[in-house]
Protein backbone atom coordinates (compact mmCIF):
# COMPACT_ATOMS: atom_id res chain seq x y z
CA UNK A 1 0.00 0.00 0.00
CA UNK A 2 1.20 3.18 -0.90
CA UNK A 3 -0.14 6.61 1.06
CA UNK A 4 0.77 9.94 -0.14
CA UNK A 5 0.06 13.30 1.66
CA UNK A 6 -0.11 16.16 -0.68
CA UNK A 7 0.17 19.38 0.76
CA UNK A 8 0.19 23.04 -0.03
CA UNK A 9 3.77 24.05 2.25
CA UNK A 10 6.70 25.00 2.12
CA UNK A 11 9.34 22.29 2.49
CA UNK A 12 11.62 22.66 5.87
CA UNK A 13 13.57 19.81 7.70
CA UNK A 14 14.27 22.42 10.41
CA UNK A 15 11.40 22.58 12.46
CA UNK A 16 9.63 21.82 15.65
CA UNK A 17 7.91 18.48 13.72
CA UNK A 18 10.34 17.10 11.16
CA UNK A 19 11.54 14.63 13.80
CA UNK A 20 7.49 13.50 14.51
CA UNK A 21 6.83 13.33 11.19
CA UNK A 22 9.68 10.99 9.91
CA UNK A 23 8.98 8.91 13.01
CA UNK A 24 5.52 8.06 11.83
CA UNK A 25 6.12 7.48 8.40
CA UNK A 26 8.99 4.53 9.92
CA UNK A 27 6.75 3.24 11.92
CA UNK A 28 3.70 2.82 9.19
CA UNK A 29 6.28 0.89 6.99
CA UNK A 30 4.95 -2.36 7.85
CA UNK A 31 1.77 -1.50 6.70
CA UNK A 32 2.22 0.78 3.93
CA UNK A 33 5.06 3.60 2.29
CA UNK A 34 3.93 6.74 3.62
CA UNK A 35 5.06 9.80 1.55
CA UNK A 36 4.59 13.73 2.20
CA UNK A 37 4.92 15.92 -0.97
CA UNK A 38 5.15 19.78 0.18
CA UNK A 39 4.10 22.12 -2.68
CA UNK A 40 5.30 25.91 -2.75
CA UNK A 41 6.23 27.93 -5.59
CA UNK A 42 5.96 31.45 -6.73
CA UNK A 43 2.71 31.23 -7.96
CA UNK A 44 1.22 30.07 -4.85
CA UNK A 45 3.32 33.22 -3.16
CA UNK A 46 1.61 35.44 -5.73
CA UNK A 47 -1.64 34.39 -5.61
CA UNK A 48 -1.88 34.47 -1.48
CA UNK A 49 -0.87 38.13 -1.96
CA UNK A 50 -3.98 38.66 -4.08
CA UNK A 51 -7.42 37.14 -2.86
CA UNK A 52 -8.71 33.84 -1.75
CA UNK A 53 -10.23 32.81 -4.59
CA UNK A 54 -6.66 33.59 -6.71
CA UNK A 55 -4.45 31.52 -4.10
CA UNK A 56 -7.39 28.63 -4.00
CA UNK A 57 -6.42 28.42 -7.83
CA UNK A 58 -3.15 28.13 -7.55
CA UNK A 59 -3.32 25.56 -4.80
CA UNK A 60 -5.77 23.18 -7.46
CA UNK A 61 -3.26 24.15 -10.26
CA UNK A 62 -0.13 22.73 -7.88
CA UNK A 63 -2.09 19.46 -6.26
CA UNK A 64 -4.20 18.30 -9.38
CA UNK A 65 -1.47 16.46 -10.94
CA UNK A 66 -1.50 14.45 -7.74
CA UNK A 67 -5.27 13.03 -8.25
CA UNK A 68 -4.65 9.64 -9.99
CA UNK A 69 -6.46 6.49 -10.02
CA UNK A 70 -6.04 5.96 -6.25
CA UNK A 71 -8.49 6.93 -3.75
CA UNK A 72 -8.11 10.89 -3.57
CA UNK A 73 -9.41 12.29 0.38
CA UNK A 74 -9.10 16.26 0.96
CA UNK A 75 -8.93 17.52 4.51
CA UNK A 76 -11.71 20.10 4.78
CA UNK A 77 -12.82 21.93 7.40
CA UNK A 78 -16.48 22.04 6.78
CA UNK A 79 -16.74 18.11 5.38
CA UNK A 80 -17.67 15.55 7.53
CA UNK A 81 -16.02 15.00 10.82
CA UNK A 82 -14.78 11.25 11.19
CA UNK A 83 -13.38 8.82 14.44
CA UNK A 84 -10.71 6.87 13.68
CA UNK A 85 -12.63 3.84 12.71
CA UNK A 86 -14.33 6.37 10.66
CA UNK A 87 -10.74 7.22 9.51
CA UNK A 88 -9.04 3.39 8.78
CA UNK A 89 -12.24 2.44 6.68
CA UNK A 90 -10.98 5.12 4.47
CA UNK A 91 -7.62 3.03 3.82
CA UNK A 92 -8.71 0.04 3.73
CA UNK A 93 -8.64 -2.13 0.55
CA UNK A 94 -6.85 0.82 -1.21
CA UNK A 95 -3.62 -0.01 -2.98
CA UNK A 96 -2.55 3.88 -2.97
CA UNK A 97 -4.29 6.56 -1.51
CA UNK A 98 -3.90 10.16 -1.55
CA UNK A 99 -4.29 12.62 0.94
CA UNK A 100 -5.08 16.49 -0.14
CA UNK A 101 -4.18 19.31 2.05
CA UNK A 102 -4.74 22.72 0.98
CA UNK A 103 -2.92 26.39 1.42
CA UNK A 104 -4.29 28.95 4.14
CA UNK A 105 -7.34 29.68 2.16
CA UNK A 106 -8.54 26.25 1.30
CA UNK A 107 -9.60 24.09 -0.95
CA UNK A 108 -11.42 24.91 -4.22
CA UNK A 109 -14.98 23.41 -4.29
CA UNK A 110 -14.34 22.01 -7.61
CA UNK A 111 -11.14 20.60 -6.25
CA UNK A 112 -12.94 18.65 -3.22
CA UNK A 113 -15.43 17.30 -6.19
CA UNK A 114 -12.49 15.74 -8.07
CA UNK A 115 -11.91 13.44 -5.20
CA UNK A 116 -13.15 10.60 -3.58
CA UNK A 117 -14.04 11.91 -0.17
CA UNK A 118 -13.58 15.07 1.98
CA UNK A 119 -12.78 14.67 5.87
CA UNK A 120 -12.30 17.07 8.37
CA UNK A 121 -10.27 16.85 12.07
CA UNK A 122 -12.53 19.07 13.66
CA UNK A 123 -13.35 22.91 13.41
CA UNK A 124 -10.31 23.97 14.94
CA UNK A 125 -7.76 25.60 12.91
CA UNK A 126 -4.16 24.26 12.87
CA UNK A 127 -0.41 24.91 11.41
CA UNK A 128 0.17 22.81 8.26
CA UNK A 129 3.12 21.52 9.97
CA UNK A 130 1.06 20.31 13.33
CA UNK A 131 -1.68 19.24 10.86
CA UNK A 132 0.98 16.78 9.19
CA UNK A 133 1.49 15.25 11.92
CA UNK A 134 -1.87 14.70 13.54
CA UNK A 135 -2.83 13.38 9.92
CA UNK A 136 0.24 11.05 10.12
CA UNK A 137 -0.80 9.68 13.16
CA UNK A 138 -4.43 8.74 12.00
CA UNK A 139 -2.82 7.06 9.04
CA UNK A 140 -0.72 4.97 12.12
CA UNK A 141 -3.65 4.49 14.22
CA UNK A 142 -5.86 3.32 11.03
CA UNK A 143 -3.17 1.19 9.45
CA UNK A 144 -3.14 -0.84 13.10
CA UNK A 145 -6.92 -0.76 13.14
CA UNK A 146 -7.06 -2.03 9.49
CA UNK A 147 -4.12 -5.02 10.54
CA UNK A 148 -5.09 -5.82 14.42
CA UNK A 149 -2.32 -4.39 15.83
CA UNK A 150 -2.22 -3.32 19.64
CA UNK A 151 -1.37 0.56 18.90
CA UNK A 152 -4.69 1.85 18.41
CA UNK A 153 -6.26 0.27 21.82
Amino acid sequence: MKINIIIIDKKSKNNLYYGLIEHYKKIAKPFAKVEVIELFDKEISKAQDISSSVSQKSYTKALEKYLNSGVNIALDPSSKEVDSYDFAKLLKDSMTVNFFIGGAHGLERDFLLKCNNAISFGKITLSHKLVKVVLLEQIFRGLTINNNHPYHK
